[in-house]
């Protein structure tokens, strides 16, 4: 053989060899490296617990994200359990497990509320209003104050039931002797000789009474003709109308003459507030929040069992026998 060609041959074959010798090499390193820590498997432990915490703090986080999250769902009433107690009464905790205050409400309806406000500010402006201005310029002062004397102590007797509905015999007490002693002394109840010898004035009706027994929470509903109400208020209607001395009266034209007088002094009562519900940037807004108050103030009075006197302040809504209602009991 010729002697070149065996060198180049033995040459080819140790670069064989050495290649193949690398390739050995760099497998051995991988297979190493996954044998080691096999071999230094008692070293684990430590490096584990070395590092627990860091990985299983993150789990447990997540774990409790969507536990949180179930809990807040469960607390968020449903769309069903929030018009129940809003037109029932009772409280729904709300997301935050807050319940809210129970003696506010809340007016969903409101656009139709604004409808019927809409409705119910015509009519005032067209007609009861303008009749309320000559009355107060017709009818001299004195007299006026004799006719809100009258019908205030018409509504003693609904005062004095729904007190002793309430619990509170000592300020029914009171009622019934204002009562007798302006309808005798004060002649029918023209004059008010019981304010001048101290007696407690209030005023009650059977949408405080559902209040005071726990209806506190209801829903905002404007009446055509009646105006402000809640719907534990529209209840309380069919409470006050068997009380209502004006509507026992069978004379069609005296009763109805009676609830038209009525409606006029009330009316006349409010003129002081028209400069300010005329320059309110939302009149609807200005009116069924104070409305709102005034009642939440007065069920809050009864259960504090204050018997200040509310004065003229008495009486922030139209009364059931001061409006045309048919005869249920006929």
């Amino acid at each position: 053989m010729n002697p070149l060609r065996l060198l180049t041959l033995l040459a080819c074959c140790a670069i064989l060899a050495g290649c193949a010798g690398k390739n050995a090499r760099v497998e051995a390193p991988a297979t190493v490296a996954v044998v080691p820590p096999a071999a230094s498997a008692p070293q684990l432990p430590d490096t584990v617990e070395e590092h627990t915490p860091a990985v299983t703090s993150p789990e447990a986080t997540a774990v409790q994200v969507p536990t949180d999250a179930s809990d807040s769902d469960a607390a968020v009433p449903t769309d069903a359990e929030d018009d129940f107690a809003a037109l029932y009464g009772g409280t729904v905790p709300t997301a935050d497990g807050d319940t809210g205050n129970p003696a506010t409400g809340h007016d969903p309806w409101e656009k139709y509320n604004r409808r019927v406000h809409s409705f119910n500010m015509a009519v005032d402006r067209a007609v009861a209003r303008p009749i309320a201005t000559a009355y107060v310029n017709v009818v001299p002062r004195f007299a006026r104050t004799g006719v809100s004397n009258f019908f205030s102590n018409l509504r003693s007797p609904l005062t004095l039931v729904n007190q002793l509905l309430q619990g509170h015999a000592d300020d029914a007490w009171d009622t019934l002797g204002r009562f007798l002693m302006n309808s005798t002394f004060g002649i029918g109840g023209l004059f008010d000789p019981a304010s001048k010898a101290m007696v407690p004035k209030r005023n009650e009706d059977f949408g405080q009474t559902l209040g005071v027994w726990g209806w506190r929470r209801s829903r905002y509903v404007e009446l055509p003709f009646f105006g402000p109400r809640t719907v534990r208020d529209v209840f309380g209607l069919a409470g006050d109308i068997p009380l209502s001395p004006v509507r026992t009266i069978e004379s069609d034209k005296v009763r109805i003459g009676l609830q038209g007088l009525q409606l006029v002094d009330m009316r006349a009562q409010l003129l002081a507030l028209d400069s300010l519900r005329d320059s309110a940037v939302d009149e609807y807004s200005l009116t069924r929040d104070a409305w709102l108050q005034r009642r939440t103030y007065q069920i809050e009075r009864d259960l504090r069992r204050d018997r200040r006197d509310d004065g003229e302040d008495e009486q922030p809504t139209i009364p059931v026998d001061a409006m045309p209602m048919p005869d249920w009991g006929g």
